[in-house]
């Protein structure tokens, strides 16, 4: 094992290694804008030396609130630069949830992105007496007196001198906390996982060993939308870089990735699940429109790539074809998507359906799951195109532990193991057992050195008859089908499974000419009997695959989609199942009426 570093030994060594090199690019008026390692390094000591200036002691916390730019992770770094920690606030929070975490972090500073996230603040700012100050990240001002465009903030570092920041540094231990991830508080209020900096830097070190063992490049390229708050985005844009010397390249928003993925060109692309099914959506609605011969190359280089994928997978032969299906489709899907050049696709942070993983698998982009969570700095498995299994979430991060414990429930131990959770040793305690284990909540089963995940446990449906059901293994099966874009099991301490479902914007139009319905919107199609024949008869034919427990009976289709506005998503696309629950406790209970 590697000895133990701070994130900050770490940092320096590569700023000094690739000085000159691209390590942050943003796209301003229309061209990126580059800061090399260097300028990156300057910058990220410079806020340092302006964090001490206003107060940040050792072991304080800042917050930071805002989409993804240079001035997230500068303002991030330059907290672990001073002996802090940064608590990052999904962009969706509201005043009271940027309170919560504000002062829960003992934050002396915080960072909002623009006019209107530091409008949350100032809804807030008579109670948090221990914040001094508010930076406005896009450099404009305003008329409090406690807030600073980001020039102003840079400019107070010349009140510090180096010495006090490299005393700083200096005094680092890599078993202390380094950073705070707040957890996205599907149930109750989130909790702060105190991350050191050795979680980060072993993490980082082993899993991109992993990953460079399989395919090594001259320099990583990422491409940062993800809500950087999140563990997964944080290892991927900010310290995968930091280990290797890579650049991160910042989205312009979520609507302008495909475009910036074109631009870029990543080599190493993390998409959460509803990503993966945004684009899957748009390659289907794209081949909709092919001619007779286009559409048959298609299906004939989906049949091969499928059978191809599999066939590498289990190390076997590739069919005689998939030279040709490569040539005529697949690579040119892969250079219409942005990831030619991309050596390895990722899907984490909530399950993805089967039907999605085989439809990329198909055009000759197989997607690698990898499971974790918050609490092991991001990744406790990993996929490789050298060793993966469709539907598996990949084997144990190299130097690691997993075990399933005799309930079925996934554990997991080493350097990546969170120290614990901050002003919570209850909580900590019973996530983290005496030997070090790290109790997932999750449920699963290892077949051979390959992780499957069958379920969480609080989320176990009992049935009034005694059955426990796993309801991701339903939903991932139902969400197959093409139109549907959520899909929610109910049936705890019911007498059978019900289920709330969505559809699919992209496809609602084909979807109702289909059904033969009269609707012309989702709203529309909730309400209207002839859709709701043909919606259940789509789950009928996929319940053939089901055990009789396991089948859906009923099933309501609601007016729209989930959202994270609407706030039965988390800012990671995750279903907050308790407050669909609560939101939807009308129409689930008219299925048992």
């Amino acid at each position: 094992m590697s000895a133990k570093q701070t994130v900050m030994q770490v940092f320096d060594k590569t700023a000094a290694t690739h000085a000159n090199k691209p390590a942050l690019k943003v796209k301003r008026g229309g061209s990126w804008k580059t800061w090399t390692w260097a300028e990156y390094q300057r910058d990220a000591k410079t806020a340092a030396k302006a964090l001490i200036h206003l107060g940040l002691q050792k072991q304080t916390g800042i917050s930071i609130i805002g989409y993804n730019s240079p001035e997230w992770a500068i303002a991030d770094i330059g907290a672990i630069y001073a002996g802090g920690f940064p608590a990052g606030i999904y962009t969706t929070n509201s005043p009271k949830q940027c309170k919560y975490i504000t002062e829960h972090s003992d934050s002396v500073v915080a960072f909002a992105e623009n006019a209107m996230q530091a409008a949350k603040f100032h809804e807030i700012w008579d109670e948090l007496p221990k914040c001094k100050a508010l930076v406005i990240m896009d450099d404009t001002t305003d008329e409090h007196d406690y807030t600073y465009s980001w020039s102003e903030f840079m400019a107070l570092a010349d009140n510090v001198d180096d010495a006090a920041l490299q005393e700083r540094v200096d005094g680092q231990d890599p078993e202390e906390t380094c950073t705070f991830i707040y957890t996205s508080g599907t149930t109750g209020s989130p909790k702060a996982v105190m991350i050191t900096h050795d979680n980060i830097t072993w993490t980082a070190e082993s899993a991109l060993a992993t990953i460079n063992g399989y395919a090594s490049v001259e320099q990583e390229r990422v491409i940062s939308y993800l809500p950087l708050s999140h563990i997964a985005e944080q290892l991927i844009s900010l310290h995968f870089p930091v280990a290797c010397g890579g650049c991160t390249y910042f989205a312009e928003s979520l609507e302008k990735l495909g475009d910036n993925l074109r631009e870029v060109r990543p080599t190493m692309f993390l998409g959460v699940p509803r990503v993966w099914e945004k684009i899957q959506a748009k390659i289907v609605a794209g081949a909709a429109q092919n001619s007779g011969m286009k559409k048959k190359i298609g299906a004939w280089a989906k049949g091969v790539g499928l059978e191809g994928g599999y066939a590498a997978q289990n190390g076997e032969s590739l069919p005689f074809f998939y030279g040709l299906a490569n040539k005529l489709v697949f690579s040119k899907v892969r250079e219409a998507l942005g990831l030619d050049q991309c050596r390895v696709q990722i899907t984490s942070a909530a399950p993805i359906s089967k039907s999605t993983l085989e439809f990329f698998l198909s055009l000759g982009v197989p997607i690698m799951e990898v499971y974790g969570m918050s609490e092991c700095t991001g990744p406790a498995t990993l996929s490789l195109p050298t060793a993966y299994k469709t539907g598996s979430v990949g084997w144990v991060l190299p130097g690691g532990e997993i075990k399933i414990a005799p309930d079925g429930e996934i554990c997991m131990r080493g350097r990546h193991i969170m120290k614990g959770y901050y002003k919570n040793p209850e909580a900590t305690a019973e996530a983290i057992d005496e030997d070090g284990w790290l109790h997932s909540g999750d449920l699963g089963k290892l077949e051979g050195k390959y992780c499957h995940i069958t379920g969480r446990k609080k989320e176990l449906i009992i049935t009034a008859g005694g059955e426990n059901i796993a309801p991701n293994v339903i939903e991932g099966l139902m969400k197959s089908i093409p139109s549907i874009s959520q899909f929610v099991v109910i049936g705890d301490a019911r007498k059978h499974l019900s289920a709330l479902l969505t559809l699919d914007d992209e496809k609602l139009a084909a979807t109702l000419a289909e059904s033969g319905s009269p609707a012309k919107t989702a709203a529309e199609a909730s309400t209207c009997d002839t859709f709701h024949g043909w919606m259940m008869a789509q789950v009928d034919e996929k319940n053939g695959e089901l055990a009789r427990v396991q089948k859906i009976k009923k099933i309501k289709v609601l007016p729209a989609d989930f959202s994270v506005d609407g706030g039965e998503l988390t800012p990671t696309m995750k279903v907050k199942r308790k407050v669909v629950n609560e939101k939807y406790s009308a129409e689930i209970e008219a299925f048992y009426a």
